[in-house]
């Protein structure tokens, strides 16, 4: 029989998950103002594609709480509040705390660390160039390999979540270079405790590290 045709479906779900990107980057660079309003059509001439994918990609991203719907004209990037990102920071400490500390004791094979070492060490290059959205990624990445360690796919993906959510755009209060520097070393001093099966110490820097989470992205 002859083979059926291929399917256009991956090529547009590509273009969309690039617009997602492209425009979780532009969020995050402060490209897309706070409180504004952008319709699907503009951002789809900006990017050099139909609108279709932009409004895809611009209803996922309300569903993290990015932006706002607004009926008729677009959408409106989110405004977060301090105490929206204090819930965020609460939320993600009641989930990674307990999981580093059953990670510190409960991770058989020494060779699973090295990964997230790479990326403690990605974050603290990008930390010491004041690349914000560079250590933005790392960060991201090193908590998502981190929570992929524990085998839980859905604490992975609320972490994920919470993580987007957590973000903000570059117009709003910047950490100073050592802040960032700090933050990203705290990153290896966690892997140090985790590899050498160190709960308690694992425990404590973690603590500290997503207490000052509310203050960085």
């Amino acid at each position: 029989p002859e083979p059926a045709p291929p399917l256009v479906r991956p090529r547009r779900h590509s273009v969309r998950a690039q617009i997602l990107a492209a425009l979780r980057q532009s969020l995050l660079a402060g490209e897309l103002t706070p409180g504004e309003v952008y319709s699907a059509p503009a951002l789809a001439g900006r990017y050099g594609v139909s609108a279709t994918p932009v409004r895809e990609a611009m209803q996922q991203l309300a569903g993290e709480g990015a932006v706002e719907v607004v009926p008729n004209r677009g959408f409106r990037v989110a405004e977060h509040s301090v105490r929206d990102l204090a819930e965020v920071a609460e939320v993600r400490a009641m989930l990674e705390i307990p999981a580093v500390i059953r990670l510190a004791g409960a991770v058989p094979c020494p060779e699973r660390w090295v990964g997230l070492r790479s990326l403690a060490a990605d974050g603290v290059a990008a930390a010491a160039r004041g690349d914000r959205a560079g250590y933005a990624e790392a960060d991201r990445a090193f908590h998502h390999d981190l929570m992929s360690l524990t085998g839980n796919r859905r604490l992975v993906a609320v972490v994920d979540d919470l993580l987007r959510r957590a973000r903000r755009p570059a117009g709003g209060p910047r950490p100073r270079p050592a802040e960032l520097q700090a933050d990203a070393a705290q990153h290896v001093t966690l892997v140090d405790a985790l590899s050498a099966g160190e709960p308690e110490r694992a425990e404590r820097v973690v603590r500290a590290h997503l207490s000052l989470a509310r203050h960085r992205f």
